[in-house]
């Protein structure tokens, strides 16, 4: 199990095009892919759970991948939050 924690960059937060973006993105590989915001614990394979979470712009979450591939999954996975999902 790898952790990294990072800050959501994002002006409008994980709505739905970040979310689909960051879910997408988390599928491509077979580990669990995890997201901690405060007490909550998201699925990020799950565009509803990650919507549903509310996470705005500035907030601070862990993202924890473990499996076969968690390397892989959170190097890409965090490059993908840390450079916006696609909107900046």
């Amino acid at each position: 199990m790898l952790s990294k924690t990072l800050t959501v960059v994002n002006p409008s937060g994980l709505h739905l095009r970040p979310a689909g973006v960051l879910s997408q993105t988390s599928m491509k590989f077979k580990s669990d892919v995890i997201i901690e915001c405060g007490e909550k614990r998201i699925v990020a394979k799950s565009v509803l759970n990650v919507m549903a979470a509310g996470i705005k712009c500035g907030t601070e979450i862990t993202l924890i991948c473990d499996g076969e591939d968690e390397e892989e999954a959170l190097k890409t996975v965090s490059a993908a939050i840390e450079s916006g999902l696609g909107e900046l």
